[in-house]
């Protein structure tokens, strides 16, 4: 890529974003975690995040929320953030990506 191409803003360039975002019990980033449930770039670079906290009621909501749209925000050609909590499905440890079960030393075979 040439030094004055622009990169387009895509989804996945919200969701690296985002795995600057750690969850302060887990020690580990909201995207890999499973967390993250769904990022939508639209027109005009709004931005709506879908996620989840590991129970209802989690101390750190509120937080976790604000570092996603924070970490959105920091992309290049957003200009508006939607954060919102969802909790159905609820989240589970199967959610996490391989690396996450690794770093919290967590087993396919672990019962959930």
């Amino acid at each position: 890529m040439s030094a004055g191409a622009k990169l387009q803003l895509d989804d996945e360039r919200v969701k690296e974003a985002l795995r600057t975002v750690i969850d302060p019990e887990l020690g580990y980033n909201i995207v890999d975690l499973g967390l993250v449930y769904a990022v939508l770039v639209n027109d005009g670079g709004v931005v709506n995040i879908v996620m989840t906290t590991t129970t209802r009621g989690c101390p750190a909501a509120n937080y976790l929320k604000e570092g996603a749209r924070d970490a959105a925000w920091s992309v290049p050609g957003v200009e508006f953030v939607d954060v919102t909590l969802a909790y159905e499905p609820a989240w589970s440890p199967q959610r996490m990506s391989a690396a996450a079960k690794e770093h919290l030393g967590i087993s396919d075979r672990d019962e959930w």
